[in-house]
Parts: C-alpha cells; sequence; structure tokens
C-alpha cells in the first residue's frame, strides 16, 4: 500500500507552480500518512473482511455446539432444520449489528471524531471476544450470537467513519488512492481470515472460539497506536472550529509545511458553511434533511445506488456458492479451504491494481467498467452451471474461473469505489448522514441477500445468479447516467458537475452570495482576506 502510495504521488504530472507547491509533501509527510492509514484501517475495514471470513471455517463445530448445549439442557437433540435456523441467526446478528453500527457511525462522527470514534469502537469487538471465549465455560449458544452482534456494530461503524477519516486527511492528488486503501485493507481481512481459518491453524475444533476472538488482536493494535496519529483536519476546522488545531494536525500530515491552497480550501468552506448559518457553526445534517434537500438528491440517489448494488451484485453470496463449484470440479473436500482462499487472494490482488489505477483512470470508470464485467461473467457463469448440469465436460472448471474472475472485477471497482464517494461529493456537515445513509442501505442489502439467496438458489437452480446479472447491469446504466467523476476535483466542481446534471448550470452565481457547488469568486475571497491573514500566522508558526 506504502508503494502504491508513492507510485501514484510520482505519476501524476504537475500542472503548475501551485499545483507542485501543493503536491511537494515530504518523506514524513508520506510517512505519517501511510501510517495513520494503517493503523486506521487495522482496527477498521480489515475487522470487516476478517470478521467475515473467519465464521466460516468452525459453521459445523459451533452447530454441534448449539445442538449440545441444546441437549444438555433440556434432555433432546434439535432436529437439522432448527440448528441450521439457529445457525441462521448467529450469521444475521453481524448484520443487523452492522445497520445499527451505521446508525451509530454518523452521530459518533460529529460528536467525537473521526479518530476517537474509531478508537472507541473497539470496545464492541474486545467485549464480543470475551463473549466468544466464555461461551463453552457459560454453555450458552446465545453469548455467540450476542457477539456477532457487538462486532457487526464495529464493523457498521468502522466502515462509514475510516472512509470519512481517509478522505478528509489525504491531499487531493491522494484522495482516492487513500480512501480506496479500505478496500484493499477489507480484502485483506478477508484473505487473512481464510488463511488463519485453516485446520492447521484456529480452525479446528478445540480452538473455533480462539478463531472468533482473534479479532480482539487487531483491536488493541489500533488501540496502542492511533492515538499517536492527527485527527481529520477537516473536522478540527469546520465542526469544532479549532484553526489552530487543524494547522497543526494538516502540518503532520504533510511533513511539517502546511500547503496554502489547500488550507485556503477548507477556510472557503468552513466560511461558507458559516454563512449560511448566520456566521455560527454549522450544524451537521440529518439523514432526514437530506432527504428534503433538493440540492442534494441526485448525490443522495447515487450513493443509495451504489451502496445498495454493493451487497445486491452477489459477491458475498458467490463466496458462500464457491464451495460447491468446487466440489462439482472434483476438488476433494478436505482441499477446498485451500481453494477458497484463492477467492479471498483475488479480490484483495484485484483491490491493490485498483488502488494504483484509481488516480489514473478515475471513479466513475472503475465502478461502471466493474459492474459490467460482472454482468458479462454473470452470463458465462450461468451457461457453464447449466452445461454442467447436462454434463458437458469441463463446464465445472470453466464455472470456477467465473467465480474468480467475477471477484476480480468486484474488488477492481465497486468494493473501494463506492465506500468513498460520500466523502467526495457531499460537503462538511451533510458527509456523516450521507454515509449514515448509504451505510444503511448497504447492511439493510447485506441482510436481505443473506436471508434470500438459499430460497432464490433452491427456486432458480441453475439460473440462480440472473437477479445479480439485473443488479449488476441497472446500477452500470443508473450510475454511468447520475455519476460525474470526481478525480482530482474540488467539493465545488464536482457540485456543479451534479447542478449540470441537475439543470441548474445556467444558474446566475452571486458572487457575494454562497451558493452549493459554486466556488467563491474573487470579492469573497477579498473579503474574506482578514481571515486569510490569521491563518497565515498560524502557518508560519508551523
Amino acid at each position: 500500500i506504502l508503494k502504491s502510495f508513492c507510485m501514484t504521488k510520482f505519476a501524476v504530472i504537475s500542472t503548475g507552480t501551485n499545483e507542485t507547491e501543493e503536491r511537494g509533501n515530504s518523506a514524513g509527510g508520506a510517512r505519517t500518512l501511510a501510517l495513520t492509514v494503517f493503523f486506521a484501517a487495522i482496527g477498521g475495514t480489515f475487522q470487516y473482511g476478517y470478521n467475515i471470513s473467519i465464521i466460516n471455517a468452525p459453521t459445523s463445530y459451533i452447530q454441534n455446539f448449539i445442538n449440545d448445549t441444546y441437549m444438555e439442557r433440556w434432555g433432546t437433540g434439535l432436529d437439522t432444520p432448527q440448528v441450521t435456523l439457529l445457525w441462521t441467526f448467529i450469521v444475521s446478528a453481524f448484520s443487523l449489528g452492522g445497520l445499527l453500527g451505521a446508525l451509530l457511525a454518523g452521530p459518533m462522527a460529529v460528536r467525537f471524531g473521526r479518530k476517537v470514534s474509531l478508537l472507541l469502537n473497539n470496545s464492541f469487538l474486545l467485549v464480543g471476544a470475551v463473549l466468544v471465549l466464555t461461551c463453552k465455560v457459560a454453555k450458552s449458544f446465545e453469548m455467540i450470537v450476542l457477539a456477532r452482534f457487538l462486532v457487526g456494530i464495529n464493523s457498521g461503524v468502522s466502515m462509514n467513519i475510516q472512509p470519512m477519516y481517509f478522505g478528509e486527511s489525504a491531499p487531493k492528488h491522494l484522495r482516492g488512492a487513500v480512501a480506496f486503501s479500505s478496500a484493499v485493507f477489507t480484502a485483506f481481512g478477508i484473505f487473512f481470515g481464510q488463511v488463519v481459518g485453516l485446520t492447521e491453524l484456529l480452525g479446528s475444533e478445540p480452538l473455533w472460539p480462539y478463531l472468533l476472538a482473534s479479532n480482539a488482536l487487531p483491536a488493541l493494535i489500533q488501540l496502542v497506536t492511533l492515538p499517536w496519529f492527527p485527527e481529520s483536519p477537516r473536522y478540527l476546522l469546520i465542526d469544532r472550529g479549532d484553526r489552530e488545531a487543524c494547522v497543526q494536525a494538516l502540518g503532520r500530515l504533510r511533513g511539517g509545511r502546511v500547503p496554502p491552497l489547500e488550507m485556503k480550501e477548507m477556510l472557503q468552506e468552513q466560511q461558507m458553511s458559516a454563512a449560511l448559518n448566520s456566521g455560527s457553526s454549522a450544524p451537521a445534517k440529518t439523514p432526514w434533511s437530506l432527504f428534503k434537500d433538493p440540492d442534494l438528491r441526485l448525490q443522495l440517489r447515487t450513493v443509495m445506488t451504489a451502496s445498495s448494488a454493493m451487497m445486491l451484485c452477489g459477491n458475498d453470496s458467490i463466496y458462500f456458492y464457491a464451495y460447491y463449484i468446487f466440489l462439482e470440479a472434483g476438488i476433494p473436500p478436505e482441499k477446498i479451504q485451500y481453494i477458497t482462499i484463492g477467492t479471498g487472494a483475488s479480490e484483495f490482488t484485484a483491490s491493490l491494481l485498483s488502488n494504483v489505477l484509481i488516480e489514473r483512470v478515475g471513479r466513475r470508470y472503475l465502478l461502471i467498467g466493474g459492474y459490467s464485467l460482472m454482468v458479462c461473467w454473470t452470463i458465462v457463469f450461468t451457461v457453464a452451471l447449466t452445461l454442467q448440469s447436462h454434463g458437458v465436460t469441463g463446464m465445472p472448471y470453466l464455472s470456477m474461473a467465473c467465480v474468480f474472475a467475477y471477484i476480480l472485477s468486484f474488488g477492481l471497482g465497486p468494493a473501494g469505489v463506492t465506500g468513498i464517494l460520500p466523502a467526495e461529493i457531499f460537503d462538511q456537515t451533510a458527509r456523516p448522514a450521507a454515509y449514515m445513509v448509504a451505510g444503511s442501505f448497504m447492511w439493510i442489502s447485506l441482510f436481505l441477500v443473506g436471508m434470500l439467496f438459499p430460497f432464490i438458489v433452491n427456486g432458480l437452480g441453475n439460473y440462480c445468479f440472473l437477479p445479480f446479472l439485473v443488479v449488476c447491469l441497472v446500477s452500470a446504466v443508473v450510475l454511468g447516467r447520475t455519476m460525474p467523476e470526481t478525480k482530482g476535483k474540488t467539493l465545488a466542481e464536482i457540485t456543479a458537475e451534479f447542478d449540470r446534471k441537475n439543470g441548474r448550470a445556467l444558474q446566475v452565481e452571486e458572487p457575494e452570495q454562497y451558493q452549493p457547488g459554486k466556488a467563491s469568486s474573487l470579492a469573497t475571497m477579498e473579503a474574506n482576506s482578514e481571515s486569510d491573514h490569521k491563518t497565515d500566522e498560524l502557518l508560519g508558526k508551523v
């Protein structure tokens, strides 16, 4: 990831003296930024991917524990459907916890800040780890349900706050690569969880509680390291109104020198927000106020579509279905766990590649291109499954190839671009609420897919992935029509693009009055010269 930052940094061609000056980060600033990203993500989206994958290995052991516990309590065992139902509660608890976490993320980000919220978020994991470690002693499978619910809350909070933190801390030319690292760590968490879940490591019957509780280690790493790194500069300036703390945090992230253009851009956003609120600090928007704001309606629809499609596209379901595909391909059951690691490695590889490409290709093309490729692979996959059921030679191996290609396409675009959209297309006051809406749609969609997928398989058979084909196709078309390219653009420029798509491009600009999405005029900048002078004094101190 450090290498990808450097590659992206030096690959961008400077177009002017000010641009070069703004991008002239020292090695110390790049190192601080990279370490901030690492220690925030290792206890953030890494945990989301890790906790998705580690639950798969001990499935049969947990089901046996449920049955044995019930037998000891009531003197009779459970039928297989009853055990499956209780197992479904354990799996679904993660999604329900994620939904609650997504709703908590917005208020937490505003009240405590981005960094402190991530630190507080670890408490859910630590309590969950204690519950899992003691469930055998307590002879209570209900403790596993509660533990997975708490782990889901942790994932819901981190999936919203971490991209927000990264997007607000990175320089403009690295904003996409830094924010996309959330997807890289998610994929790495999936891959690492699959490795740790091998029977030779923690995936055996005696060790499964330690496997589920192993998520406490990344949480402890974050608790020890992240407090030493800076808070989001934009949060410090715009939400808390603390200019000096903002300058200090920005200086640390930029190697001791605060880029004047970047600081003035943040001050401009702060002053415009204050102007809209009669000189007072701008209050954070609520999800309801976002839905009522016609100027932000297109942005909100874009985020809702992307977040829902990310889960409704069936990528998580294809992880589930991979076991049966590999079994049909003739791979011995005891070897399938090693082949399954390849699915996690595929998404991890694709996310690394996308991390390098995002500032060259752009967000829009990666997102739409990813869904378009997924449409193609779903068609091939459906044909392969149909021919496989008719005994055509070689079709199981084509199905295997489609699994890897589908996951690669997902990791190349939708997996990472979706998470950074709210940070790029909403301003500071609307961003937490936008992430709440996006996270809610994401977790509700994940819950629906998890609950409905078994019925879809039973009802449609070999055509079970056709609904996902429709989702990918509709998403590619809708996002292609509504989403502008955000690469290398300021918030004002991005908002202006949405204004044009909303038919407001011919509005007359008022030089002295702030309008959402319009860059301020020279007169406005001159009117704020006194504020800029104070900022220059702070820059001089740094």
